[in-house]
């Protein structure tokens, strides 16, 4: 099985692979720093935020570029039903698309609350690849 991480509209995406699982235990650290807790349970809960009709929790694949930690996406083989009522944006992504839409709320969200430069580092970061995604119009749909 390859490591890349499959998205719907371009086939491979290269630019994104999955964490192996020997390093699953340093990702979430690496990716939110001291707050690794609070921002991992804020992803979780935009997803379900976003997608109340199909996102029902499970096992998620944490996603990296470079060595460097990215994002987190459900590990579904389905497609998302994404409604957010904060913008009105309704449509369907990819499991990794919608990973990608949780994971820069959470990150918005957070570098707002707490105010911390790694979170908002990660942000732009995400956004930036979000902007080479398969579904970057969907993806920038979703978080404007």
């Amino acid at each position: 099985m390859s490591n890349a991480f499959a998205t719907h509209d371009t086939g491979f995406h290269a630019l994104a692979t999955r964490v192996p699982d020997a390093r699953r235990s340093r990702f979430l650290p690496n990716l939110f720093g001291r707050h690794l807790l609070v921002a991992e349970a804020c992803v979780y809960s935009f997803m379900q935020w976003l997608s109340p009709a199909d996102y029902a929790g499970g096992y998620w694949h944490f996603l990296e570029q470079n060595g460097l930690p990215l994002y987190l996406a459900p590990a579904a083989p389905s497609n998302f039903r994404i409604c957010c009522r904060t913008n009105g944006y309704e449509g369907e992504l990819t499991a990794d698309a919608a990973g990608i839409v949780a994971t820069l709320f959470a990150f918005s969200h957070l570098a707002f609350e707490i105010g911390d430069d790694q979170l908002s580092g990660s942000f732009h970061r995400l956004r930036d690849h979000a902007g080479r995604h398969g579904e970057a119009a969907k993806i920038f749909s979703a978080i404007d």
